[in-house]
């Protein structure tokens, strides 16, 4: 039985991974004849794909952004086989004590982000596309932290830019009416998916049938863990038990329904997103070239009628 190791998108498990732990705790991929390892990352280490690239893991979930960036820059041979969300996951979050009422208020307030060339590009974007200034935006650089709406009401910054909608935005004492949250598909974003499932071409050519079982029983795992909630949730709760209750129920309504395409199907990467977002990306800096993004996934090793 071969051992796979996944990794995760994020520093510890959150309900986007839902499906993973699913499978996984049901058996199946032990009946596909397949070991499966969750692990999440080291940042001391690099992101997911930098694991990836150096074959310490055999899949991983990563943003498409990254992978772009890193197949335009580098070259490496990695490569999606398998979409997690069908949404841009991301938010501008404020609170109404800062009289921000849309995002080109943001001119003149102060926006806490990580201001990577992507960030920076996707805010001013944003901030135009409802007629702001984008250059007077002020930049607080948040790093690796996410503010939550405490920090906001804390005076730490105006309003931020990249906390999830489905999770980061959702944490924090400050009652629901006295927040604002944006999720930036809804405020001009250019379509994308958050985040991707891949592994390496070698993996991808090798071994295809062991992709090819992998991903039956992910899509498996994922339409379960979407279609009884209470269950899911108890799981979840037993690999993440230092979040409350509530918060990991909430999430979990919110990701589900970002696990499909608009035909119910899990998995298929869209070249209608890939394409003008790898183009929008490198117009922006933001990846050296969209040259051969149509290389950077593949669609087919899932019989997404199964």
């Amino acid at each position: 039985m071969p051992h796979i190791r996944v990794m995760l998108d994020y520093f510890h498990p959150w309900p986007n991974s839902a499906g993973l732990y699913v499978a996984r705790a049901r058996r199946w991929y032990e009946a596909a004849g397949l070991d499966v390892e969750l692990v999440v990352q080291d940042p001391g280490r690099g992101d997911t794909l930098e694991y990836l690239a150096r074959g310490e893991v055999d899949f991983g979930i990563f943003p498409p952004n990254r992978l772009l960036a890193r197949r335009a820059a580098l070259g490496q041979p990695l490569v999606a086989v398998a979409a997690i969300n069908h949404r841009g996951l991301e938010a501008i979050q404020t609170t109404t004590s800062t009289g921000i009422t849309r995002p080109r208020d943001l001119a003149g307030r102060r926006l806490a982000y990580n201001p990577t060339p992507r960030g920076r590009a996707m805010v001013r974007h944003l901030v135009a596309a409802d007629g702001g200034d984008p250059d007077a935006v002020v930049t607080v650089d948040a790093g690796a932290r996410e503010l939550t709406v405490d920090d906001i009401e804390a005076g730490e910054a105006d309003a931020t830019f990249g906390n999830y909608w489905s999770w980061d935005a959702l944490r924090g004492d400050l009652p629901e009416h006295s927040r604002l949250t944006w999720p930036v598909d809804e405020i001009g974003a250019p379509r994308y998916h958050s985040y991707l499932l891949g592994t390496s071409e070698r993996l991808r050519d090798e071994q295809p049938s062991l992709v090819r079982d992998f991903l039956t029983v992910t899509a498996r795992g994922y339409a379960t863990a979407a279609g009884g909630p209470d269950a899911t949730l108890e799981m979840l709760e037993r690999v993440i038990p230092y979040f409350p209750r509530p918060l990991i129920a909430r999430s979990l309504a919110l990701i589900a329904p970002t696990w499909t395409d608009p035909q119910g199907r899990w998995g298929v990467i869209d070249e209608g997103r890939m394409g003008p977002y790898a183009h929008w990306l490198a117009e922006n800096g933001a990846i050296a070239h969209d040259h051969d993004w149509h290389r950077s996934f593949t669609n087919g090793l899932l019989d997404v009628t199964a």
